[in-house]
C-alpha cells in the first residue's frame, strides 16, 4: 500500500508541475485548469498520507530516550546498571542514525525536491517541494482569474483610429464616466513631408451628449470632407489625441516614400507566455510591433482574428458583458497606447472571439460575441459590401482590399466530405461579391488585390486543417479559378492568420492549363502577435497537390507582416513581404506582375 502512495505522490506531482509548465508557457489550452487541480489535488491527499505514516513510526524511534529515569536504578548480576548501559547504546545509535543521516541528505534533497516525496530526513527539503507545487498552482490562478477579476476595465477611456479613406477618418470613443460628458471632437490638418502649407484652426466635428452601457458607453465618429494623403490631428475633450493620415488618391501612393506599407497579423492574449511580475494586462507581443511602427510608417494595421480569446485560458461566461469586458481588457493594455496612438486598424473575426472552430452560424453564443464585435470593430471597419453584411471592401492607393467574413455564413465542417459542393465557407452572397470583386478591372496605378482571410487558404497545415479552407476545397477551388483569371497586370495576394505560425504559399496554376504560370497566386499566413506558437511541426507541402512551401518559420511567441506596394509607373507591380518574429526582421520577399507569359513554367512566377 505505501509503495502505491508513493507511486501516486510522484505521479501527481510530475503531473501538476509539466501540467503548469505547459500552461504556463508554452500552450494556455481550456483543458489544463481542471487536470492541474485534480493533480494537485490526489497529491496533497497521498502527500498527506505518506507524512502521517512517518509521524506514526517516529514515536517509536524516540521512546527509549523520553522514558524518565528511575529514582532507583535497577542493576544486573554484575552490578552494572541496566538503564545506563541502554542509553549508552541509544546514544551510539543514534549518533550512527545522524551520521547516515547527514550522508544521505544531499541525495535525498535532489530526490525530494524533484519528485515532491517528502523527505524522510527534513522537513524544510518536504516544505520546499510542496512549496513548488502550491506556488504553480496560484500561478495557474493568477493566470485565469486576476485579470478577469481585479481588471474588468469598466472604467476604461480611451480614443482609436479606424478605417481611414482619402477623404474621411472614423474614430471610436468610450466615455464610462458621465462627468466628461458631453464628449466633443475636434480636428485639424497639421503640416507634414508632402503638404507644409495647411489650415491649422481646429474644426468641431461631434459631440456626445449621453453614453449608456445600451454601447458600452462607446460612440462613433465620422470625420469627412478631409484631403487626400494629409496628416491630421484630433482631439477629444476627455483629454484624448492621436493623429492619422489620410489615404493617397486611388492608383497613387504617397509622394514621401513612393509606396503604400501596412501590417497584418493575428492572435493576441494578454500576459502570455506568464510571467508573475508582469502587468495582468500587457501584451509582449505589441511592444515589438511598437519598436518598428516609427521605421516602417504604416498606414493601417490588418488584424486578422482572434483580438480575444474567450475560451483561454477557460470561458467565464457567454453573456454579452463577458465579451466585452475582453475587449475592454486589451484596450486598457498598458501596451495599447504605443501600437495605437498613430497607426488605424481595420479588424476581421475569427473563432475565439465567438468560440474555437466556430462554424454555427449566427447561434448561440454568436448574438452575445457579435455584441461588442460590432461596437468596437465594424463600427469603424470599411463600408460593408451589402447592408448588413460583416465582409467589407475599400481601396488604398495602388492596392484594393476584400475582406473576408469566414465564420458567420459558413456550413458546419462535418460531416460532409472537403470537396462537398453543398458546402460554403463564405455563403451565396459573400461568395458573389468576391467573384465580382476578384473580376472587376481596376483603376489606372490599382497592380494588386488583395484577399484577406482570417483562415489560411492554404491546406498545407495538417493539424486541424478541417476549421481552414482545407476543409471546403470545392468553393475554394472556384475561388482560385477567379484568382488566375485576373489580369495579368494585377496581382492577387492572400493575407491570413490563426495558425500561430508563419508560412508563405504559392498557388500556380495547373499544368497544361489556360492560365499562364505568371497568374501565380500568394499567401502569406501569419500569427501570433502576442500568443504561444505550437511545439510541434503542423505545415507540410505533399507532391501532387499544386500548393509550393516559399517559406515556414513556425517558432516565435511575436509575428507581424509588413507589406510595402511599391508606387511608380509602367505595368509591373513590384509587392514586397518582410516578416519580423520576436522584434528581429528575418525574412522578406519580393513579388512582381507582368505580362501574360505563354508556355514554359518558370521559377521566378512561384519565387517571385
Amino acid at each position: 500500500m505505501a509503495s502505491v502512495i508513493t507511486s501516486l505522490t510522484v505521479l501527481s506531482s510530475t503531473a501538476l508541475r509539466v501540467l503548469s509548465y505547459v500552461f504556463l508557457r508554452w500552450i494556455p489550452g481550456h483543458h489544463a485548469p481542471p487536470l492541474i487541480l485534480l493533480s494537485a489535488l490526489i497529491y496533497s491527499i497521498s502527500l498527506l498520507s505518506i507524512w502521517r505514516s512517518q509521524e506514526a513510526l517516529a514515536p517509536t524511534a524516540r521512546e527509549p530516550s523520553s522514558q524518565a529515569v528511575s529514582n532507583s536504578q535497577p542493576v544486573n548480576d554484575q552490578g552494572v546498571d541496566k538503564d545506563h548501559f541502554a542509553q549508552e547504546k541509544l546514544s551510539s545509535s543514534a549518533a550512527k542514525q545522524q551520521v547516515v543521516s547527514k550522508k544521505h541528505l544531499k541525495p535525498w534533497a535532489g530526490w525530494t525536491l524533484l519528485s515532491g516525496l517528502p523527505s524522510p530526513v527534513s522537513i524544510w527539503l518536504t516544505v520546499a517541494t510542496a512549496g513548488i507545487n502550491l506556488i504553480l498552482c496560484l500561478f495557474v490562478a493568477d493566470l485565469v482569474y486576476r485579470a478577469p477579476i481585479m481588471y474588468p476595465s469598466n472604467d476604461l477611456s480611451f480614443v482609436r483610429v479606424g478605417y481611414v479613406s482619402a477623404t474621411s477618418a472614423s474614430l471610436l470613443v468610450r466615455e464610462p464616466d458621465s462627468k466628461q460628458l458631453p464628449v466633443f471632437i475636434s480636428h485639424r490638418a497639421v503640416p507634414s513631408a508632402s503638404n507644409k502649407v495647411v489650415d491649422e484652426s481646429w474644426k468641431a466635428v461631434s459631440k456626445a451628449y449621453w453614453l449608456s452601457n445600451e454601447t458600452d458607453y462607446t460612440f462613433t465618429v465620422a470625420i469627412r470632407g478631409l484631403r487626400p494623403n494629409n496628416r491630421y490631428q484630433y482631439a477629444v475633450s476627455n483629454n484624448h489625441s492621436g493623429y492619422f493620415t489620410t489615404a493617397p488618391e486611388t492608383g497613387r501612393t504617397a509622394p514621401a516614400t513612393d509606396k503604400l506599407t501596412f501590417l497584418t497579423s493575428s492572435c493576441i492574449k494578454p500576459r502570455f507566455p506568464y510571467n508573475p511580475l508582469s502587468h495582468p494586462l500587457a501584451m509582449p507581443g505589441f511592444r515589438h510591433l511598437a519598436d518598428w511602427i516609427p521605421t516602417l510608417k504604416a498606414s493601417f494595421m490588418l488584424f486578422l482574428g482572434d483580438f480575444i480569446y474567450i475560451d483561454v485560458p477557460r470561458r467565464l461566461g457567454s453573456d454579452p458583458e463577458t465579451y466585452r469586458r475582453e475587449y475592454r481588457q486589451v484596450y486598457n493594455s498598458p501596451d495599447w497606447p504605443s501600437i495605437s496612438k498613430d497607426l488605424p486598424w481595420i479588424h476581421v473575426m475569427d473563432d475565439h472571439e465567438i468560440a474555437n472552430d466556430w462554424d454555427g452560424n449566427t447561434t448561440a453564443p454568436y448574438p452575445a460575441a457579435a455584441d461588442p464585435w460590432h461596437l468596437y470593430h465594424t463600427s469603424i471597419n470599411p463600408p460593408p459590401v451589402r447592408p448588413g453584411a460583416s465582409y467589407f471592401q475599400f481601396t488604398h492607393g495602388p492596392a484594393s482590399f476584400f475582406l473576408m467574413e469566414t465564420r458567420r455564413y459558413r456550413t458546419p465542417s462535418a460531416p460532409l466530405p472537403a470537396n462537398s459542393s453543398e458546402k460554403s465557407m463564405l455563403g451565396p452572397e459573400q461568395l458573389s461579391s468576391l467573384l465580382t470583386f476578384l473580376s472587376r478591372p481596376e483603376p489606372d496605378g490599382v497592380k494588386w488585390k488583395f484577399v484577406i482571410s482570417s483562415i489560411p487558404f492554404t491546406r498545407n497545415w495538417r493539424f486541424g486543417s478541417t476549421d481552414t479552407w482545407a476543409g471546403y476545397l470545392h468553393e475554394r477551388q472556384k475561388i482560385l479559378e477567379a484568382m488566375w483569371s485576373v489580369s495579368p497586370s494585377t496581382g492577387v495576394v492572400v493575407l491570413s492568420g490563426d495558425r500561430h505560425e508563419f508560412a508563405a504559399t504559392a498557388f500556380p496554376p495547373p499544368e497544361g492549363s489556360r492560365w499562364p504560370v505568371s497568374a501565380t497566386v500568394h499567401e502569406f499566413s501569419t500569427s501570433p502577435l502576442s500568443m504561444f506558437y505550437l511545439p510541434f511541426r503542423t505545415y507540410e507541402e505533399r507532391e501532387g497537390e499544386g500548393e509550393v512551401c516559399v517559406k515556414y518559420v513556425p517558432d516565435g511567441n511575436s509575428k507581424f507582416g509588413a507589406v510595402e506596394v511599391l508606387g511608380g509607373k509602367g505595368d509591373q507591380g513590384v509587392c514586397r513581404f518582410r516578416l519580423f518574429v520576436d522584434g528581429v526582421e528575418v525574412w522578406d520577399h519580393v513579388l512582381t506582375t507582368g505580362p501574360a507569359v505563354i508556355g514554359g513554367r518558370g521559377r521566378d512566377a512561384v519565387w517571385g
